[in-house]
């Protein structure tokens, strides 16, 4: 089996790694250390679902490698400054995007809704977006936030950095870039990034030095400080920034690009196996990141560029304006369970566009719940013997050829599309089995486990109802029983429909009746 993936850099697939002989998805990357970092969320405001597609296909792809055996160390930033309103030029432009969010946080005080004490103070306004995000993303059981203690802040910043605590590297990069003549301080005072000095900006954009000077925008002022007018800054001087920090450069804030540089390397090292991100990071972030990087090291910076696809909603861009604009508590408020927001997301392949719709995501809960239950009725039937220890069992043939088949679709460019169809041919083929002997139930349950190592929906918790959401059910779910007894059945479909609405579900067998967490609202 071989691995590859699209490598952007190169613009075409490349592999990844030789795979061993061993037939065994465990031993493909058995002793690999994949050093991975991926942009994360700008804290100026909840991460939305593009947000968050991007996040999963880097959470997918890092469990997919820990799959084939890899030692995965995955890195991934929350801007908390730096991040400018008019990110589409390398140099930025506009204000910086947590600025807006106080000026924004500060309305919200004057209607007595602002979650901070301070709705003015920047840090306060980023720690509240960084806090809202961690829970957004073990919601959404982003692996790199569960392998650490939330209390344990030195073990978050080593994994997910904020670039306010990290001032000091970079400004001991730029010292280096301009010892090396990569940077030059503008008449301006500002300190710039000499793209001329770096003949491959570009490579990864397609972009040219001579194209991207002729079309740069911005103010005449700032352009006539530059050496050239695509130059991008690195620090800049502003006594009256939201954040600033002393320099030697006078008292400012760093570029939003030099941070990711400087905190990638810092942690995972000079070069990177994979960097993740969205396709409007490649231009300008990336493309910075790899001058910087490349100018302080002379070595490359990441072997492979990974990035997903725009997501759409309902065939259109997402906009409050429109109403298509959705965070994950918004759709979990709706009645929707993270895990089905979590499929929805990783289901379509990364590099294909995806078109989001409340629609599609009631059939990804469908498809959650599917597997949820094969996995229930399997963990019965193979403890119907009592003998256990389902979690060691040796695969049958069927499922091992499954297994393959996941993975090696996996292997493709992380064709996620393409797993998931042999998945649910196989598990249509179970469902048609009216009884499943013990043995076949735990190499079933096995498989599940397997697989879900990269899905992470199967064997996951529900997000919890509200303790008293959950105590109405349970009254309900009691009266409902009485009036079965009484055959009051037109009282029971009523009481039924009340307890769907409250986001359970009903279920009635010849012992009883039970209710279980609905992934998803009643159409």
């Amino acid at each position: 089996m071989r691995i590859t993936f699209y490598n952007t850099l190169h613009h075409q697939l490349d592999e990844f790694a030789a795979a061993s002989d061993s037939t065994a998805p465990d031993d493909i990357l058995k002793g690999k250390i994949c050093r991975v970092y991926s942009c994360g969320p700008t804290v100026y405001d909840y991460a939305h679902i593009g947000n968050f597609r991007a996040f999963v296909f880097a959470d997918v792809l890092c469990r997919f490698l820990e799959l084939c055996g890899a030692e995965v160390m995955q890195v991934m930033n929350m801007t908390d400054v730096g991040h400018m309103t008019e990110d589409d030029r390398a140099d930025g432009g506009g204000q910086d995007k947590l600025a807006v969010a106080v000026e924004k946080m500060k309305a919200s005080k004057k209607t007595g809704r602002a979650p901070v004490d301070d709705p003015g103070d920047p840090f306060q306004v980023a720690d509240y977006f960084a806090r809202e995000f961690l829970a957004d993303g073990r919601a959404m059981r982003l692996r790199v936030l569960q392998r650490h203690d939330a209390a344990a802040e030195p073990d978050r910043e080593a994994i997910m950095p904020r670039p306010t605590r990290h001032i000091g590297e970079f400004i001991k990069m730029i010292e280096t870039l301009i010892a090396r003549g990569h940077a030059y301080i503008g008449s301006d005072g500002v300190v710039y990034y000499d793209i001329s000095s770096f003949p491959e900006y570009g490579r990864l954009s397609g972009n040219s030095i001579d194209r991207l000077s002729h079309g740069a925008g911005g103010r005449t002022a700032e352009q006539a400080a530059k050496r050239n007018p695509a130059d991008f800054f690195l620090w800049k001087p502003d006594s009256n920034h939201v954040m600033r920090w002393p320099s030697p450069w006078g008292e400012g804030y760093p570029g939003w690009h030099i941070e990711c540089s400087a905190m990638a390397m810092a942690i995972l090292g000079t070069t990177l196996d994979i960097h993740t991100g969205g396709e409007d990071n490649i231009f300008p972030h990336h493309e910075c990141e790899i001058a910087q990087s490349q100018a302080c090291t002379d070595k490359p910076f990441a072997r492979f560029w990974m990035h997903t696809r725009h997501l759409m909603v309902d065939g259109e861009k997402m906009s409050k304006s429109k109403g298509n604009f959705y965070t994950i508590r918004d759709l979990t408020h709706q009645g929707f369970d993270p895990l089905a927001i979590r499929y929805a997301l990783l289901a379509t392949r990364y590099r294909e566009s995806m078109n989001f719709s409340l629609s599609a995501l009631h059939d990804a809960a469908a498809a959650v719940e599917s597997l949820r239950d094969l996995a229930q009725r399997s963990a019965n039937a193979a403890n119907a013997d009592g003998e256990g220890n389902i979690q060691s069992h040796v695969m049958e043939k069927r499922e091992e050829t499954l297994l393959r088949d996941f993975v090696g679709e996996l292997g493709n460019d992380l064709n996620m599309a393409g797993a998931l169809g042999h998945l649910f041919a196989w598990t249509a083929e179970v469902g048609r089995a009216k009884n499943i002997p013990a043995a076949k139930a735990k190499s079933i349950t096995s498989l599940l486990k397997k697989v879900d190592v990269v899905l992470d929906i199967i064997f996951a918790p529900l997000h919890p109802l509200k303790p008293e959401t959950s105590a109405k059910i349970d009254a309900l779910m009691h009266e409902r029983s009485a009036a079965r007894r009484n055959r009051d059945f037109a009282r029971s479909d009523q009481l039924r429909q009340e307890i769907e609405a409250l986001g359970a579900q009903v279920q009635d067998s010849p012992s009883g009746s039970s209710w279980r967490r609905r992934l998803s609202p009643v159409r």
